[in-house]
């Protein structure tokens, strides 16, 4: 099972970034997905999450400016952000949990400037 993370970069505060997650295998409908961020000498810290049946949930600091999304018809599960701040910059992982497996990719860098 591979999960292979897309659409990081560099962005102005208040800017956009949509990041995808493309997943390889057939376990992809039936798997929780979620995002992930750290920051150098922090903790990993959940940033959304969708279950199989499209429940989501946020971490109270992206409520109302992150979206998590996922297409079981194209394996992916993204993650829209908007009015990003200084503090978002982090690198981002995409997470799939399909009992008894977990699967993280490799991460990809977001950076907002202020």
């Amino acid at each position: 099972v591979q999960l292979v993370e897309s659409g990081g970069g560099l962005v102005q505060a208040g800017g956009s970034l949509r990041l995808s997650c493309a997943a390889s295998g057939s376990f992809f409908s039936s798997a929780a997905m979620a995002w992930y961020r750290q920051d150098p000498g922090k903790q990993r810290e959940l940033v959304a999450s969708i279950s199989s049946g499209f429940s989501t949930n946020y971490a109270d600091s992206v409520k109302g400016r992150f979206t998590i999304s996922r297409d079981n018809a194209k394996k992916t599960v993204n993650l829209e952000m908007n009015s990003l701040k200084p503090e978002d910059t982090a690198v981002y992982y995409c997470k799939a949990d399909f009992f008894p497996y977990t699967s993280w990719g490799q991460g990809t860098q977001v950076t907002v400037s202020s």
